[in-house]
């Protein structure tokens, strides 16, 4: 089976070397069709004219036929405005959409930079629905979310397939050996939908623990006077995050309150459990299709900083707990969202439509 990876996806976001990975690891050939646009934009969400105009001429170059034949043809995340450069260069092929998220979800319910009912965050519904009902087959992150996005759409469930984002295990692998002191590590993009006023509120809470934040974004203001338990790099090399997770007390998920949050496991979650480390998230229904609370993860209610503070006392008192939802958290991954197990869904979704 041979498929084409096509549009303006970030070619190094996890989501999308992930999925490659996978698909090769399970003996498909995967050849890209990439025009970059959103390389070296680490805020996408102030993505203003400049971006535009990337995309614009971007999308023109797509129009080009692809050179060489395939089976079936993939548009990588983001990629809703690809879809009618891909209908055109699939010429009656199979077309998958792995769009990750909503446009109008990201930008109006969970960062706010649109009112639902402006201009804008219509046009963005519009995008989303014309660029989902685009595809033969949408794939999903998680069943929740699945059941936005076919709803969104207005499409019948059997349309839009989830498949769990998973982590590159040629970068993340298990060795977690925890540093002391105790230090809940949190990684990620600073936008509303990671929870971080409940960490920064835990931490007040918890004053006798270490906190160590990663990242820069949207809400870099929360961080300009913070606890002084809490250390913030404003970022660190991709290559090098295997060893923050590997040597850090837990690794914190997302604690957001918004629909979003409740529909999505982000990469940090999936990197720390292939990595060995255990989890503390929030008890959401896409976390509960993988995690199981006390077995492979510390559950607690999103934006809930007294039950997180409590939960981090416990594991920073508790090896025994930790190491036991270490393993449990490493064996749910292997279970359901290895390479090796996500490469034979990938494939198996994609040879349902081009046979």
């Amino acid at each position: 089976m041979r498929v084409l990876y096509f549009g303006t996806y970030e070619r190094d976001y996890p989501r999308n070397a992930q999925v490659i990975s996978a698909l090769r690891g399970a003996g498909v050939e995967v050849v890209e069709r990439h025009e970059p646009v959103w390389e070296g934009e680490q805020h996408n969400w102030r993505a203003g004219a400049g971006a535009a105009a990337r995309l614009a001429l971007a999308e023109a170059r797509l129009l080009r036929r692809p050179e060489g034949g395939f089976d079936a043809l993939l548009v990588g995340y983001p990629g809703h405005f690809d879809l009618p450069a891909a209908r055109r260069a699939a010429r009656g092929r199979p077309v998958v959409f792995n769009p990750l998220v909503s446009l109008s979800d990201t930008f109006v319910g969970d960062r706010g930079r649109f009112g639902r009912d402006s201009f804008a965050g219509r046009a963005l519904t519009a995008i989303d629905r014309r660029a989902l009902r685009a595809a033969d087959l949408v794939v999903a992150d998680t069943e929740a979310n699945a059941e936005f996005l076919a709803g969104l759409a207005g499409l019948p469930r059997s349309r839009v397939q989830a498949c769990f984002v998973g982590a590159e295990e040629r970068v993340f692998s298990p060795g977690w050996q925890p540093a002391k002191p105790f230090t809940a590590l949190f990684i990620g993009k600073l936008i509303p939908l990671h929870g971080l006023e409940t960490v920064l509120d835990a931490a007040r809470l918890a004053p006798e623990l270490r906190f160590r934040i990663v990242g820069s974004g949207q809400l870099d203001e929360l961080l300009r006077d913070p606890p002084p338990n809490v250390e913030h790099l404003d970022w660190v090399e991709y290559d090098r995050l295997p060893d923050e997770l590997r040597g850090a007390g837990c690794a914190l998920g997302v604690f957001g309150k918004s629909d979003k949050a409740m529909r999505v496991i982000p990469n940090k979650v999936f990197q720390a459990l292939a990595c060995g480390a255990p989890v503390v998230t929030a008890e959401t229904p896409a976390a509960r299709e993988l995690l199981v609370d006390g077995e492979s993860a510390l559950l607690v209610p999103p934006g809930d900083p007294g039950a997180l503070a409590e939960a981090l006392r416990r594991l920073a008192g508790d090896p025994e707990l930790a190491a036991r939802l270490a393993a449990g958290g490493l064996a749910a991954y292997r279970e359901h969202a290895s390479e090796q197990v996500l490469g034979r869904r990938w494939r198996a979704l994609i040879e349902g439509l081009a046979q």
